[in-house]
């Protein structure tokens, strides 16, 4: 019989491979394909997620790397924008590329298109965009001039899924939310390299195992946004371990992977908007207490206490005072340590701010 594994020591696992029981040594490089990749809807968010995780992170090297195209901001798993480095998106863009196309198909953008041939229109705006990195309205306002009938924002949509792009610096390189404008490129022209070939997604699940393992088919659904996984995970079953949680679902795993016994120390852990790490699982209860699953739609910025999301957290500024807003989800004894875990976010967060301050407001 499979082996069971409780809540919390699909907690503690969980938070292990995500490097948030101790930081972690790694470079940002290194963490950000450990965690095979981020995503980045919000622009500030990798810098926390990172500096969560990472030792000594600074957010300067994370800049260098986007500058360099070592990194990108791109479309990916579910449809949404994630940070990844360019290799691992280069083999794993065509694994999403079907779901991405079939995604606009079903969208209200392709009904407004007026009869132009998507492909046709994904040629062009890669053209356009090649010559120019432009900005969704840039590029729909060019492919307008060509097909006059079609709103030019679904002409601008139709390329955006069909072809590979990356938003450019500085979009992305501040910790402000805005971000500064998206512009975007075709990846292949903008890194001088190809994408794979590889369209089955089981080198995908592996790595997916690795960071959030040990999980069920339906998580690995959830995060990747890819359907019919049933063959790839047949094809991959010889190689896995096999578990099962306390209400006796199937989880699979990478044999020799670390699964924690749920009694390890988990130290107070700010977590940024739409963190993969809560939206990583279909099952959600390792991480979010039963009444509080649904508060991740919402795209709140997380408190981990024990372990668990048990708070949010915002930071407002005012002048040159900055003060750190946490807001518990049910009645907690919050201690000293996550007073001066958010005093030191506030100190990356907020370098700026003369006056810094931590806030725990009541219960709602």
């Amino acid at each position: 019989m499979p082996e069971v594994l409780s809540t919390r020591q699909l907690n503690r696992t969980l938070l292990e491979r995500q490097l948030l029981l101790r930081r972690s040594p790694l470079s940002p490089l290194e963490a950000i394909e450990h965690l095979a990749g981020m995503q980045c809807q919000v622009p500030p968010a990798p810098f926390y997620g990172l500096w969560s995780r990472v030792e000594g992170f600074d957010a300067a090297e994370l800049v260098r790397l986007l500058e360099a195209h070592v990194v990108l901001r791109t479309t990916l798993m579910r449809v949404t924008l994630h940070l990844t480095s360019t290799d691992d998106f280069l083999a794993w863009r065509p694994m999403h590329q079907a779901m991405i196309e079939k995604r606009f198909a079903g969208s209200q953008f392709a009904k407004q298109l007026d009869g132009a041939v998507v492909a046709d229109v994904a040629e062009a705006g890669r053209a356009v965009l090649a010559e120019r990195p432009g900005t969704t309205a840039e590029l729909g306002r060019a492919l307008a001039e060509r097909w006059s009938g079609a709103h030019p924002t679904a002409l601008a949509y139709a390329v955006r899924f069909a072809v590979p792009l990356a938003q450019l610096p500085p979009r992305g390189t501040s910790l402000e939310k805005d971000g500064g404008r998206a512009l975007v490129a075709p990846v292949p022209e903008l890194t001088g390299r190809e994408l794979g070939r590889e369209t089955a997604p089981d080198a995908l699940l592996l790595r997916y195992l690795a960071a959030y393992g040990p999980a069920s088919v339906p998580d690995m659904r959830l995060w990747s946004g890819l359907p019919g996984l049933a063959a790839a995970v047949d094809r991959l079953r010889p190689r896995l371990r096999t578990f099962t949680d306390e209400r006796g679902r199937e989880l699979l795993d990478l044999p020799g992977a670390p699964v924690l016994t749920g009694e390890e120390p988990a130290p107070p852990r700010f977590l940024p908007w739409f963190d993969n790490l809560l939206l990583g699982h279909d099952d959600r209860s390792r991480l979010l207490p039963y009444g509080h699953r649904l508060g991740v739609v919402g795209g709140n910025a997380f408190l981990l206490v024990d372990g668990f999301a048990r708070a949010t957290w915002r930071i407002e500024r005012s002048g040159d005072a900055a003060t750190l807003h946490i807001q518990p989800l049910e009645p907690l004894d919050l201690g000293d340590d996550v007073v001066e875990e958010g005093e030191r976010l506030l100190e990356f967060g907020a370098s700026s701010a003369s006056a810094r301050r931590v806030v725990i407001e009541p219960v709602p």
